[in-house]
């Protein structure tokens, strides 16, 4: 079928609506109108079916409600519409993590990670995950990758050195903490951590003449 110019047209106006709903969505989310927002994307995936955001920002409304199979449903329709979509994979992982499954729910935030390694709901998700599997390995690998890109910001780099601690790589963890409190001289968090470091870092021998 060829397009006119008044095809083209109507796509570009259904696309635009489509955007100023979504983001009336999200707006709404972030107040915590979750009728309204929910009403939102229901429109906008009426107006886009295609696009998988309007799933996504369902998913997050239903998920904060507690409502755990309704968001499970939206995110794995993101899902079908957007098999690359990593914020579809996180809003999973967080159903499951929400359910006290967290080995599933670690997979599904690693999954997020190979899709988007920027996502910091997703590497949030990771660490909690992590803490109670008591697997940290491929976690520090990722809280190290995303501080390549954001070296600046200290509640990641939290999470990483209280996983250093916790995988007995004190002075590593002891390193992490000093540099948040390079930044947040007043971090007590951080204070703490260091201190505790401290206290479980072995000494090292003096060498005998």
């Amino acid at each position: 079928m060829q397009l006119t110019a008044e095809h083209v047209v109507v796509e570009e106006g259904l696309q635009q609506h489509y955007e100023v709903i979504k983001e009336l969505g999200d707006c709404h989310a972030s107040l915590g109108n979750y009728d309204r927002a929910r009403q939102c994307y229901e429109e906008a995936s009426v107006l886009a079916p295609e696009n998988a955001g309007a799933a996504v920002g369902l998913g997050v409304v239903e998920l904060q409600l507690a409502n755990l199979d309704a968001a499970d449903r939206a995110f794995r329709r993101a899902l079908d519409l957007d098999p690359a979509c990593g914020e579809a994979y996180a809003g999973l992982g967080m159903v499951r993590q929400h359910g006290g499954r967290y080995p599933e729910a670690f997979d599904l935030y690693m999954a997020s990670l190979d899709k988007d390694a920027d996502n910091l709901v997703a590497l949030l998700g990771l660490f909690q995950s992590s803490c109670q599997m008591g697997s940290f390995a491929k976690v520090i690998r990722y809280l190290r990758v995303y501080l390549d890109r954001h070296p600046g910001d200290t509640s990641v780099l939290y999470c990483l050195a209280t996983l250093l601690a916790r995988d007995g790589q004190y002075g590593e963890a002891a390193g992490a903490a000093e540099q948040i409190l390079a930044l947040e001289p007043e971090n007590a968090e951080a204070a703490a951590l260091l201190e505790e470091v401290r206290r479980r870092e072995p000494v090292a021998e003096t060498p005998r003449p």
